[in-house]
């Protein structure tokens, strides 16, 4: 876990790799609380049967389930202690390069683009982050995730 004091220690970080998560296993049952949570119960996704004979051999999670868990593998990466608050602003360039097959075990590269101030004493940052499944060439989601925090 990288650690950060303040806000200001994040501007000289701009263009910089500044942390690599942890790795998390992607399950069936996490594909199928997805599913249920948003309606999409496409059978590439949740039919393990037919998706034997699918494109892939098995199961794969939803690309917004991959991209679901970038808030918690930054969490797991990245602290900034002596904030007041932080909120998820938003997503630019999001993409699902390749699948993520159930079993995949998944990790995210975490680079700082840009770091701008923002009104009432805070500041916005942009993140480059490209999630790497083991054993695979290609990213399996690459965004920029903009979260502001606050002093």
């Amino acid at each position: 876990m990288r650690v950060f004091e303040t806000l200001d220690e994040l501007p000289p970080c701009v263009g910089q790799e500044v942390a690599t998560s942890e790795w998390i296993e992607v399950t069936q049952a996490q594909i199928d609380l997805f599913a249920q949570a948003t309606g999409d119960h496409q059978w590439i996704h949740v039919d393990p049967v037919r998706a034997k004979n699918g494109p892939y051999g098995t199961t794969i999670a939803h690309g917004f389930l991959t991209l679901s868990l970038l808030p918690s593998m930054y969490a797991k990466a990245i602290q900034v202690n002596q904030t007041r608050m932080g909120i998820n602003y938003g997503m630019n360039k999001v993409r699902f390069p390749a699948p993520v097959p159930v079993g995949s075990r998944l990790r995210c590269l975490i680079k700082l683009l840009a770091c701008e101030e923002v009104s009432d004493n805070g500041l916005q940052l942009t993140w480059h982050m490209s999630v790497e499944c083991a054993g695979q060439a290609k990213p399996v989601c690459v965004a920029e995730f903009v979260q502001r925090r606050y002093r």
